[in-house]
């Protein structure tokens, strides 16, 4: 039989049928490790229904390590506007490392109804003028949920973003159920408290999957090199290929050698964006020096 990786936990899986919804506790066949693969969830695989023993996994699209997930086909960046507040140099790590695996970002603004709109236009906007699809979320309200279910249709999608920004409030709001545990905000320190454990994909209907991760600070943007960092700045593409330099950082040179720092300067780059570009260039050059 055919089926799809829904859960792992202590090297049980959970495979469902996508046409019968059943869903079978399976281990994976010692054969295997030979191959150098371990089953994750999102994995679609070959299973022996009987002896509950997956036989094979099939050729992954993708695959993230932190959290361990394959063949996702988008990821929902849920950024809080407030409690605690928007973390946009972690959102630009997280946009540039959708880019570079090749997937589609939604970026959803949650708890907007505890900010002023300027405030969320202000920040939206910058990733609309990009490119990127934003929405305008209160998952405690109900607004935006609907907008998302649509984009969420006959995808894969991973949902992702520190602890505290209300990504289980959301999937429990496209499930209007309990699905997946709603975290606090520590009266301490501000900041979210994780709830989600385990890696969990469901089905919010035929062929749309949603998995919410456990909370982390970023994905692996150790991974990319420095050099092809700018490549994941969909905004700076247009601007390099003018750049007197191959190999430009769009750091060091001077406006008249680089056109992305022309641009920036010039206001048709974020100074945001370009900023946290920096910020996360640095980082990478740093950790690849140690």
């Amino acid at each position: 039989m055919k089926g799809i990786i829904i859960e792992n936990s202590a090297n049980l899986y959970k495979v469902i049928d996508p046409n019968s919804k059943d869903v079978y506790n399976c281990l994976a066949r010692g054969s295997l490790k030979n191959t150098g693969i371990t089953p994750v969830v999102g994995d679609r695989v070959e299973f022996l229904d009987k002896e509950n023993v997956i036989e094979k996994i099939y050729d992954r699209t993708n695959y993230i390590k932190r959290p361990k997930i394959a063949n996702i086909t988008q990821i929902v960046f849920v950024v809080s506007m407030k409690a605690p507040n928007p973390d946009l140099l972690l959102l630009d790590k997280q946009l540039a490392f959708a880019e570079s695996i090749g997937v589609k970002s939604i970026i959803a603004f949650n708890k907007c109804d505890l900010v002023e709109k300027e405030t969320i236009e202000n920040v939206s906007k910058i990733y609309k003028n990009i490119g990127y699809c934003t929405i305008e979320i209160s998952a405690k309200n109900g607004i935006g949920i609907e907008e998302l279910r649509q984009k969420l249709k006959d995808e894969c999608s991973v949902f992702a973003g520190n602890s505290g920004v209300g990504k289980s409030t959301i999937i429990n709001s496209l499930f209007n159920e309990q699905i997946t545990e709603e975290g606090e905000i520590s009266e301490k320190n501000k900041k979210g408290k994780n709830t989600t454990t385990l890696v969990r994909l469901y089905e919010l209907e035929k062929d749309t999957f949603i998995a919410d991760t456990p909370g982390f600070s970023t994905f692996d943007i150790y991974e990319i090199e420095k050099e092809d960092l700018s490549h994941y700045f969909i905004e700076f593409v247009d601007y390099m290929k003018d750049c007197d330099y191959v190999g430009c950082s769009h750091i060091k040179e001077s406006e008249n050698e680089c056109k992305v720092k022309k641009a920036y300067l010039q206001g048709k780059i974020s100074s945001t964006r370009y900023d946290n570009y920096c910020k996360i260039y640095e980082e990478l050059n740093k950790y690849k020096k140690w």
